[in-house]
């Protein structure tokens, strides 16, 4: 058993942050699923470096050029392709998992952050569009995008919410998952088709925590560095097992309501002095997801150690850590806007270069 499938029997679905047309039509994304890899993630930066990187769109392009079309029609064009094709690639995945894996995730314009109807309009159009059971929609954890959520969520809409940055993102996320199944039921839908996960992002806490500590520069201060990401993480799954496991989702797990599940995000190790693993060795957990770059996911491939319910070890001590910041006057729900509106702000400039290259 490898480790990516000895992630999976522990309990966590390991899935692939990246796609492009080169890696469905070379097999290398068949060959992920084969190692056990159980679904894909997209970003507007995910596509601007296969569309500018490779010449597999080119014919596409240029077959579109004499239609009347902007630059965001014809980019939603290419990658609903590529999604469909990954859909179709991952679909026994989600046979077998009965629709617990096998999903593939496109996200709504980087521009509608802030438009709840835009949102939420845009997501029915590309669910229509891609039509594929096995798609989430991602869309950011904001206030308008977490309104959204909670009514596409009514609607029977698979989501995977992107742009976690703290434990107030969670709880909110988590609230509108939970009043958006409620109006599902209310409506007589079924719920058991619903598929939600979290994306908490944790690379970018450990680039923006250790500056700071670095700054204060005091022996305790210093030995803080590095903990962040995976402090908050555990911290996020505690809240995870009280609301989803606990009294409250009783009556909708009964209806057939599935958990929203932690998904761990910005996985990839910034600072060379710290493990390559170190966003995915202590975060192993039941029905937890990791979606990893392709470097980290050949690194856990290559010499991945898998511990069992590893996320749910030293839970005081994350505890402990957020609180030792919180006494530096480091604030993480405050820091948590910060790093979301930083997110935001890199996906809307990944998504102008990348229409500059379809218009």
């Amino acid at each position: 058993m490898n480790p990516i499938q000895a992630a999976r029997a522990a309990g966590q679905q390991v899935w692939l942050d990246n796609l492009s047309r080169s890696l469905i039509q070379s097999g290398e994304l068949a060959r992920h699923i084969e190692a056990g890899v159980a679904g894909v993630t997209t970003n507007p930066a995910i596509f601007h470096k296969a569309i500018a990187e490779g010449q597999d769109y080119r014919p596409a392009l240029d077959a579109m050029s004499g239609e009347n079309l902007s630059a965001e029609q014809r980019y939603e064009r290419l990658v609903i392709e590529d999604v469909q094709r990954a859909c179709d690639v991952i679909r026994p995945v989600f046979d077998e998992s009965r629709g617990d894996a096998g999903y593939v995730s496109l996200e709504v314009s980087p521009a509608l952050a802030d438009d709840e109807a835009g949102t939420v309009a845009a997501a029915r159009r590309l669910r229509a569009a891609v039509a594929r059971d096995n798609l989430l929609v991602k869309i950011p954890a904001t206030a308008a995008g977490v309104r959204a959520i909670e009514t596409l969520t009514g609607e029977g809409v698979s989501i995977n919410v992107t742009l976690m940055f703290s434990l107030a993102h969670v709880d909110a996320v988590a609230g509108a998952y939970q009043r958006g199944l409620d109006k599902l039921a209310v409506a007589g839908g079924d719920l058991s088709r619903v598929r939600s996960v979290a994306s908490v992002f944790l690379s970018r806490w450990d680039s923006l925590i250790d500056k700071q500590l670095d700054d204060i520069g005091t022996p305790e201060a210093l030995a803080l560095r590095g903990k962040a990401g995976v402090a908050l993480a555990r911290q996020a799954y505690q809240h995870y097992l009280a609301r989803f496991h606990g009294a409250g989702f009783a009556a909708l797990a009964a209806k057939g309501a599935r958990p929203q599940s932690m998904l761990w995000a910005s996985t990839g190790t910034k600072n060379p002095a710290y493990s390559d693993l170190m966003y995915v060795e202590p975060l192993i957990g039941p029905e937890t997801v990791n979606t990893l770059p392709d470097a980290t996911l050949a690194a856990f491939a290559d010499h991945g150690k898998v511990t069992p319910g590893s996320v749910t070890a030293d839970v005081e001590a994350a505890a402990a850590h957020i609180a030792a910041l919180a006494a530096l006057g480091l604030d993480m729900n405050q820091l948590g806007e910060r790093l979301q509106a930083d997110g935001l702000s890199q996906f809307a400039v990944a998504f102008g270069k990348l229409l500059e290259l379809t218009a």
